[in-house]
């Protein structure tokens, strides 16, 4: 019989218990894969972090978990027997099972490794599951399996001071990680799947004795969890962006001019209908005017209006922009691009709050909030001489300066989920992320901004092959907007980001190992990833984000021995 290392989940020093030194060593020989653990755990733990306010439901948040489990530390088929009504275990969740391997995952208390460990309520390792009697193989078939010594993690679930279930959970021999830094991984996993079974079961006790209530307590529920605000339409919860509500908020109720300045794709528009629906105005018209798209010929016409016969072609007199705000806000947005000789005949309106259609005489009162926008810094464009020093002053009285995405990364994930969902409804689609897919897009620069990031959503959405969206896929599209070429902007890319690293981590640690597999293994894909450790799906997942063309390793491969 393999050595069975059981440990007590109530240990009060934390100390795993009744483990030799000697067993600890037999697990962490036949090193394959050169790689920075501590790193993945770190990378494993923010994502862990993140999981439970990032799907809708406890199954998903379980599924995603059990996913960065395999595809950052390799420790594979994770899966969650519960006991159900009748006593027994069954499979509540699981990664990397068909569905007749889940159908046949069924145990009754103390049948099985499984059974036992629910009984006992012990943590318990089997160092070599071939030579353990009781583990039954009624999931996985030893052939689903690759070849070489498989260790296995036996994990009790508590909840509220009962065990629920066992969470149990794949080693291979090839991991040169700690015995420990497992142990401390998985009791991190124990802890975030009771607290979601905890959640489970505290929504269950509303649904019997608060129903009416349930659908607000649900979505209060999710809002905590989420840990994200949406005021005005604006989506985030950062520090600088509540900063800039709050700004909103100050000078809603006056008239005074708003100028929004920050990078193109930032969300200006966005505030500017914030500051309009945070005033009295907000029950009267908001009307935008692109500053920087407007003909020279066109502009009085298009901002004053004209009378019938100002000039040819026209036909009937026609309100301006500003007539059409009365009442409520114009925005100007682009303001820092109008030509010098607009800038002018704008000044004048500002400041007598009159207007005169063209061809017109009679000047006609408007009253209208003006708020402003630029990507621009009209400072160096008034010393450049190309904007009005008098039009700059007359702007510039309440500037907001809203940040680039980049300074608040904490809230791409929340638009990611909020133009995920757009998507999803405006193409038929069910698209959603993985975890490392959304870690790469948390830690992309955004060049583009909000504007960017809506951009992408709406790529992944439509080019995906499948519901999953995966980092490879992200990548992909990434490389294609820039901002990934580079030895500099990976250097930075790398700084800012976990998931970046790990993919650079992936391509200089395991490229080479990778092909050299690949051609030992005559390019079978399911025997070259047993060669070093890794599942058919992580080893089709690095092949994928690597971009490595199979049969160009093996042409190479011919061409080198032919030589």
């Amino acid at each position: 019989m393999a050595a069975r290392l059981p440990f007590s989940p109530a240990a009060d020093d934390g100390a795993d218990r009744l483990v030799p030194s000697s067993a600890r060593a037999d697990l962490d020989v036949e090193v394959h894969i050169d790689v920075d653990w501590a790193s993945q755990e770190l990378f494993f733990r923010r994502e862990l972090a993140k999981v439970a306010g990032r799907f809708s439901n406890s199954e998903e948040n379980l599924r995603e978990v059990f996913h960065l489990l395999s595809e950052i530390l390799g420790l594979n088929r994770g899966r969650l027997f519960l006991a159900d009504a009748a006593g027994k275990l069954t499979l509540r969740c699981a990664y990397g099972l068909t569905r007749g391997e889940m159908a046949r995952g069924v145990f009754a208390p103390g049948e099985g490794m499984t059974g036992r460990v629910f009984l006992s309520g012990q943590l318990t390792i089997v160092q070599d599951i071939d030579s353990e009697p009781s583990y039954l193989w009624r999931t996985v078939a030893r052939s689903a399996l690759p070849n070489g010594t498989t260790s296995m993690f036996f994990v009790p679930i508590r909840v509220g001071g009962e065990t629920r279930g066992v969470f149990i959970v794949n080693r291979f021999r090839g991991i040169s990680r700690s015995l420990t830094s497992d142990l401390e991984i998985l009791r991190e996993v124990a802890t975030q799947v009771s607290q979601l079974l905890r959640l489970d079961d505290l929504i269950a006790e509303r649904v019997q004795t608060h129903t009416a209530a349930l659908e607000q307590e649900n979505h209060t529920l999710k809002l905590a969890l989420n840990r994200h605000s949406s005021t005005y339409g604006i989506i985030g919860g950062s520090k600088k962006i509540r900063a800039a509500v709050r700004q909103v908020e100050q000078v809603a109720q006056s008239d005074a001019t708003v100028l929004l300045l920050g990078e193109s794709g930032t969300g200006k528009e966005r505030f500017a209908h914030a500051v309009h629906f945070a005033s009295s105005r907000r029950a009267y018209p908001f009307v935008r005017v692109n500053c920087g798209a407007l003909p020279e010929a066109l502009f009085e016409s298009e901002l004053f209006g004209h009378e019938k016969g100002a000039f040819t072609g026209a036909t009937r007199a026609r309100s301006g922009r500003f007539e059409e705000a009365h009442g409520g806000t114009l925005f100007l947005d682009e303001i820092g691009e109008l030509p010098l000789n607009l800038q002018v005949k704008l000044l004048r309106v500002l400041q007598e709050r009159c207007v005169t259609p063209l061809g017109g005489r009679d000047e006609r009162r408007v009253d209208v909030r003006v708020v402003a926008a630029t990507n621009l810094d009209l400072r160096q464009r008034v010393a450049q001489g190309m904007f009005r020093l008098d039009l700059f002053y007359r702007i510039y009285v309440v500037p907001i300066h809203l940040p680039p995405l980049r300074e608040h990364p904490e809230d791409v994930a929340p638009l990611v989920e909020h133009f995920l969902r757009g998507a999803n409804a405006r193409f038929k689609r069910k698209a959603w992320l993985s975890g490392a897919a959304l870690s790469a897009l948390v830690h992309y620069p955004w060049p583009g901004n909000v504007r960017q990031l809506q951009n992408v959503i709406d790529r992944l959405t439509l080019l995906a092959d499948s519901p999953a969206i995966g980092a490879g896929e992200v990548m992909a599209i990434l490389e294609t907007e820039g901002g990934l070429k580079g030895q500099e902007r990976d250097r930075s890319t790398e700084e800012a980001g976990a998931h970046f690293a790990l993919s650079r981590r992936i391509d200089y640690g395991q490229r080479e190992n990778i092909e050299a597999a690949l051609v030992r293994a005559g390019g079978v894909k399911s025997r070259a990833a047993q060669q070093i450790g890794l599942t058919l799906s992580q080893f089709n997942y690095r092949i994928r984000l690597l971009q490595i063309d199979v049969q160009q390793v093996l042409r190479n491969t011919v061409l080198k021995n032919d030589r």
